[in-house]
């Protein structure tokens, strides 16, 4: 169970003033996490393989409901295009530059979050 703790606490205590605050702490918390919890897998457009150690977030959207914190996010990572293995392979492991967009959903009392990934 993935819980965001810190991201509801800063919601809750938000100002207009400080929403970059509740922003950092949500991309933290988000970055903070081991990719395979993350659909990035499942989203590859331009290659085969998600690299799962390094990816960046962007808040595209947040929206409050009366159980949920709403955040749509871009997540931006690398996948590879794996050859065959083969030991005479000359394909060579280039990275490819990869985007998906999820929505992070907080439960409001809990902390507990749910991710779903957003296919067009």
């Amino acid at each position: 169970m993935i819980t965001f703790l810190k991201s509801l606490q800063a919601w809750n205590n938000r100002t207009k003033q400080n929403l970059a605050d509740f922003k950092a702490i949500f991309i933290h918390e988000v970055e903070e996490l081991d990719g395979d919890i993350l659909p990035l897998q499942a989203a590859l457009q331009q290659s085969n393989y998600a690299m799962l150690d390094d990816f960046k977030v962007m808040i595209i959207s947040i929206q409050e409901t009366d159980n949920y914190l709403e955040i749509k996010t871009g997540l931006f990572y690398s996948g590879l295009i794996a050859g065959c293995s083969c030991a005479d392979d000359p394909t060579p492991m280039n990275s490819q530059a990869e985007f998906c967009e999820c929505l992070f959903k907080i439960d409001k009392e809990s902390a507990q979050v749910d991710i779903q990934l957003i296919q067009d």
